[in-house]
């Protein structure tokens, strides 16, 4: 007789896979176990064993050290492959200390020596059957974050693709209503009075706006699909072209740039172009009241992550609503004060987050804004 399986029970009980050649002392040890309230399944084999475990899960395998022609670390190797939550105890003679060291290094949780003393062995039990419920429910966690992360997937890629298509199909009558209504103000302004041009141009001006906001909607539901192609770049650089090429948005105006001698980075130039383009853009039209407009744009060293600012001496906000800057369609000023779609900041954000890094923004009511973001350490 190989193997000693018991009759299963309607009670739950933590189940124990018991593999010593010796089948008097498999025997001895099922039964001491079952009447400490254990569920065991002795095997006198280890093929029989791993056999077993093929058919159902155990909590717990108690294995021999040496047995004739395999022996216990072996056994609890191939039994891991089929459980890897598996915990292993090895039993070992008198002796045999290092080799039951050997077990640990190899896997095992715990020794115990022959002969089996009740008083030792069910601490070391209960130790392990404490750790396999930890792998029992790690591996519950991690499926469960596999399966939400799979959840969250399809539905960013649903939405991407759903503001894709909205914004497309919204273009068409949007563009239709744009040129009929300048087509009015052209060809018929003779038949209009002064009170239908103003409402026809208010009509076009909200068309502009809308096709404003589509375009910066695209732009957002297109960066998580976007590939990021990283290349040295020098933001010193990136934001002077970015000012040059603001030329019409600080027209007639007195605007102090001060540019940090920026280190070389490893990003995506042409979305980090973006960055500063919708930072400075920002900067330039909330320092619209002031005389003498400051704009610096630099940097410190965070440990080993580049930290870039763009600071302005503008209109600036109440810090209780900075939560609500880089949200979608957020505004803090009236669009009648200024314009924008509020779009510009989450794009900011969505950018510098696909680089590793964090956005955040400091500032007082009409004492200036600073908006900061951080960007990991990848010099070239």
């Amino acid at each position: 007789m190989s193997s000693r399986t018991p009759q299963p029970s309607a009670e739950h009980k933590q189940s124990l896979l018991i593999v010593d050649d010796e089948p008097a002392s498999m025997r001895a040890l099922c039964d001491t176990l079952e009447y400490e309230g254990y569920q065991t399944y002795g095997f006198t084999a280890p093929s029989e064993a791993l056999a077993a475990m093929r058919e159902r899960s155990f909590d717990l395998l108690l294995a021999d050290l040496q047995m004739p022609g395999t022996n216990g670390i072996d056994l609890m190797k191939s039994a891991q492959l089929i459980d890897p939550t598996l915990v292993a105890v090895i039993m070992t003679g008198h002796g045999a200390l290092e080799t039951a060291i050997a077990a640990m290094k190899a896997g095992a949780l715990d020794y115990i020596q022959k002969p089996i003393k009740l008083a030792t062995t069910l601490p070391v039990l209960e130790r392990a059957l404490a750790v396999r419920q930890l792998r029992v429910e790690k591996k519950r966690l991690e499926a469960n974050v596999r399966e939400r992360t799979e959840e969250l997937k399809i539905a960013n890629r649903e939405l991407e693709a759903f503001s894709y298509s909205v914004s497309h199909d919204l273009r068409a009558p949007l563009r239709a209503v744009s040129v009929f209504t300048q087509a009015l103000l052209s060809d018929h302004t003779g038949h209009l009075n002064d009170e239908g041009r103003r409402l026809l141009q208010n009509v076009n001006a909200g068309a502009a706006h809308m096709d404003r906001l589509i375009t910066d909607l695209l732009r957002l539901s297109q960066l998580n699909r976007q590939p990021l192609h990283k290349q040295p770049t020098r933001f010193g650089d990136l934001a002077r072209k970015v000012i040059d090429d603001m030329a019409h948005e600080r027209s007639g105006r007195q605007i102090e740039f001060v540019i940090a001698d920026f280190p070389t980075w490893q990003v995506d130039q042409g979305l980090m172009q973006q960055v500063f383009v919708n930072l400075i853009s920002n900067a330039i039209k909330f320092t619209r009241e002031r005389d003498q407009a400051r704009i610096e744009i630099g940097y410190r060293m965070d440990g080993s992550t580049l930290v870039c600012f763009v600071k302005d001496n503008g209109v600036g906000f109440n810090m209780k609503y900075m939560n609500k800057l880089f949200g979608v369609f957020q505004r803090l000023h009236s669009a009648d004060q200024f314009e924008g779609t509020g779009v510009g900041l989450s794009i900011v954000r969505r950018i510098v987050e696909r680089h590793g890094g964090k956005v955040w923004v400091d500032g007082q009511q009409d004492q200036g804004a600073t908006f900061f973001f951080s960007l990991p350490d990848s010099p070239s």
